[in-house]
């Protein structure tokens, strides 16, 4: 378990044109080599990657600016069915934010990182119990869908009685813009969070 407000050295940095959640599920096809190799570094030493927003450049390429805050994720499996081509599931752990930051000569970013708290278990206020129904609904679906569970949108375990997760959970499907979810992913309140998620969800008459 990482230590609350702990200090990682030399993470490897992966940035995305999406924003990862804690308890997040994330595919990622990697053919790049810097980022092959950093997969062999994670695998090798069970070992998380950051991932974090872009905000200028792409995935691909000469190192792209990005947020300061990300979330660490972990590899939960991988194959690679076709040469030069390394297909990973991971999942994310605990947000981050980065104190320094500086490019290898391949491109691949690394930095020290300040590990964040993570959500502290809420329980599920009453007036967004509508939430919790919704995401139980989504969940249903999903495993009827994929019988896999390591392939599934939304990792095991399921917890739906806490406000953290299911906001979460939730903000990922959201239809909002990257750093709109970036907003809801660095937001220490984790009923704070579930209460944006509630009015979006009435504004769009979805719950």
């Amino acid at each position: 378990m990482i230590e609350q407000m702990s200090v990682m050295r030399d993470l490897p940095i992966f940035p995305l044109g999406t924003v990862l959640f804690p308890g997040g599920s994330l595919p990622l096809r990697i053919f790049e080599a810097r980022y092959m190799d950093m997969a062999r570094e994670c695998l090798k030493q069970e070992s998380a990657f950051g991932v974090c927003l872009i905000l200028k450049g792409s995935e691909v390429g000469k190192a792209a600016q990005h947020e300061q805050t990300g979330c660490l994720a972990r590899i939960t499996d991988w194959d690679m069915e076709q040469l030069g081509m390394l297909h990973l599931r991971t999942q994310g752990t605990q947000r981050f934010s980065i104190a320094s930051s500086r490019v290898q000569a391949d491109g691949l970013i690394r930095a020290d990182v300040i590990v964040l708290e993570p959500d502290l278990e809420e329980p599920i206020p009453e007036q967004f119990q509508a939430c919790v129904k919704l995401l139980e609904r989504i969940v249903h679906d999903l495993v009827e869908k994929e019988p896999s569970q390591i392939q599934r949108m939304i990792c095991e375990p399921y917890l739906f009685d806490s406000a953290g997760w299911v906001s979460n959970r939730l903000a990922e499907f959201l239809p909002i813009s990257t750093k709109a979810k970036q907003k809801l992913m660095e937001l220490p309140d984790p009923v704070a969070r579930l209460e944006i998620v509630h009015q979006y969800l009435e504004q769009h008459r979805v719950i």
